[in-house]
C-alpha cells in the first residue's frame, strides 16, 4: 500500500523520526552528534522550524517541532540530508544515502500531547537502556528543558511556557513530569501514530487536520465495510 502524503501544515507541531538505512548506525563519535546538531540548528533557523525537543540516538533521530511554513520540515530534512550525509560519507568512507527512506512524521495535538511527546523523545535513551536517567544522555533537549542548560536551537512551545512564570520554575515543573511514568500503551500509541502518519489527538482534532490537509488522518476501521 502506498504511503499517505506527508502533512504540510504550518503552525501545528509534528513529531518527526528519521532512521538510519537498514538500522545502521548514523553517529559514532561526539563530533558526529555535534555536527548533526549544528546542521539541524542552521536548517531549522533558515527554514522557520521551531524545535521544541529532540534526541539523537545512535541509529535514529526524534524531533518535536512546529513548522512556520508548509515546507519547513521537508526543507530542513533535505538540508540535513545534503550536509550531514556528505560529512558522514567523507568521514567513514561511505556512499549514497544514509537514511531509511523518507522521514516519518505526524501532527500533535498540543494541549493534550505536546509535553507527553516531549517526554517520550527525551526518555528514548532510557527505554533503549543506554543510560539510567534522561539527564545522563548528552545528545537530547532534556538538559535545556529540565535542567536549564542553554541550547540555542530550542524554541519553547507555549505549552512548556505555561509550566511556570520563569525559566527556573518551568524547568522544575518539567522535571516533575518525569516522575509520572509513560506507560507502554502511550509509548506504543506515539510510535505507531508517527510511523503510520495518524494524527496524535482526539477525533475533533483529527477532523480539523483532515479538513486542512485534504488527507485521511486516522486509521480506517478494521474488518469488511458493512453492506448498504
Amino acid at each position: 500500500m502506498a504511503r499517505l502524503p506527508r502533512y504540510t501544515i504550518k503552525n501545528e507541531p509534528q513529531h518527526i523520526i528519521q532512521q538510519g538505512r537498514d538500522g545502521q548506525q548514523i553517529f559514532f563519535e561526539d563530533q558526529d552528534y555535534q555536527y548533526f546538531h549544528d546542521c539541524l540548528d542552521a536548517a531549522a533557523y533558515n527554514y522557520q522550524l521551531d524545535v521544541h525537543a529532540y534526541v539523537l540516538m545512535p541509529d535514529h533521530v526524534h524531533i518535536l517541532a512546529t513548522p512556520g511554513k508548509t515546507d519547513s520540515i521537508s526543507r530542513t530534512t533535505q538540508s540535513i540530508g545534503r550536509n550531514y550525509v556528505q560529512y558522514f560519507n567523507e568521514s567513514y568512507g561511505g556512499s549514497g544515502t544514509l537514511w531509511e527512506g523518507r522521514y516519518r512524521a505526524t501532527v500533535i495535538e498540543s494541549k493534550q500531547y505536546l509535553l507527553t511527546c516531549s517526554r517520550y523523545i527525551e526518555l528514548n535513551p532510557v527505554r533503549n537502556k543506554l543510560v539510567r536517567g534522561p539527564g545522563d544522555y548528552r545528545w537530547s533537549s532534556y538538559a535545556h528543558n529540565a535542567l536549564g542548560e542553554v541550547d540555542e536551537m530550542i524554541n519553547a512551545h507555549k505549552e512548556y511556557l505555561l509550566l511556570g512564570s520563569d525559566d527556573k520554575a518551568r524547568a522544575k515543573a518539567y522535571r516533575a513530569l518525569f516522575k509520572q511514568k509513560l506507560d507502554a500503551e502511550m509509548v506504543q500509541k506515539i510510535t505507531d501514530s508517527t510511523l503510520k502518519g495518524w494524527v496524535l489527538g482526539d477525533s475533533k482534532f483529527a477532523r480539523k487536520i483532515e479538513k486542512i490537509s485534504g488527507r485521511r488522518a486516522t486509521q480506517l476501521p478494521k474488518g469488511r465495510p458493512k453492506g448498504s
